[in-house]
């Protein structure tokens, strides 16, 4: 047996028609012409470990953890895909961010679609900006006694975001365009914040992870909710700034 068959993947949930599982940060969903050299990808890890064929139901990038969620036939993932096209399915994720985020708020910012060179060269290039909404809560803060761009401080906040809409990076994208971008994020956030948690806190991933997921289910009409836990590197920069009782490990 290979190591890829081997691998195995936290299952949150699993019945006759659906299993979801807490994806790693860094683990592709599926086969991807962006990452052409990948090898891992949690489609095939799920679908080894169940013995059966696995449909994806959502997106959740590569650097993000937490609830993924795969229909076991194609008949459940078109009834349960009807949801996430509806923005019926709540979904909520913890971020760090860089900054005192506000206590809470709404983001109501349109998303042009990011396209990728590779993968998206067929796709339409001039579509409008789509509806995008975010509402976030600010769940705890730290100042650290570092000067990491200008001020002798450097703040930062654990938010909680649950995106209303399912656009592309809708979160790291809505979270950046408040001025307070997610640490670990290559694309939309800063360098020098990125490069300072993997090195003095060994997190160097994007440190977004989606906690939660609440949906109907597809079959039985049951509501579900399911939890992911947080990886290590949530818990040991929790624990360093005194976050462990603001939030459930």
């Amino acid at each position: 047996m290979s190591e890829q068959e081997a691998e195995t993947l936290e299952v949150l949930y699993q019945d006759e028609y659906l299993v979801a599982v807490n994806k790693p940060s860094g683990l592709l969903v599926h086969r991807s012409m962006i990452d052409r050299n990948e090898t891992r990808f949690a489609l095939q890890i799920v679908r080894n470990q169940v013995g059966q064929h696995v449909y994806p139901l959502h997106r959740l990038d590569k650097p993000t953890s937490g609830v993924l969620l795969f229909g076991l036939s194609s008949d459940v993932a078109r009834m349960a895909g009807t949801q996430f096209a509806e923005n019926r399915v709540e979904k909520s994720y913890l971020a760090v961010v860089r900054g005192y985020a506000p206590e809470a708020g709404v983001i109501d910012h349109a998303l042009k679609e990011e396209l990728d060179k590779i993968a998206d060269k067929r796709a339409k290039q001039d579509k409008p900006a789509q509806e995008a909404l975010s509402e976030f809560t600010r769940l705890a803060t730290v100042e650290l006694p570092v000067a990491i761009e200008r001020y002798p401080q450097s703040r930062y906040s654990l938010v909680g975001v649950q995106p209303k809409t399912g656009r592309k990076h809708q979160v790291r994208r809505h979270m950046k365009h408040i001025a307070h971008p997610i640490i670990g994020d290559a694309k939309h956030g800063k360098g020098v914040h990125n490069r300072y948690f993997a090195e003095h806190f060994d997190a160097g991933r994007l440190l977004l992870h989606c906690q939660s997921m609440s949906i109907e289910h597809p079959v039985t009409g049951k509501y579900l909710e399911l939890t992911a836990p947080m990886d290590d590197v949530f818990i040991k920069l929790f624990e360093r700034f005194g976050w462990q009782n603001q939030i459930k490990l």
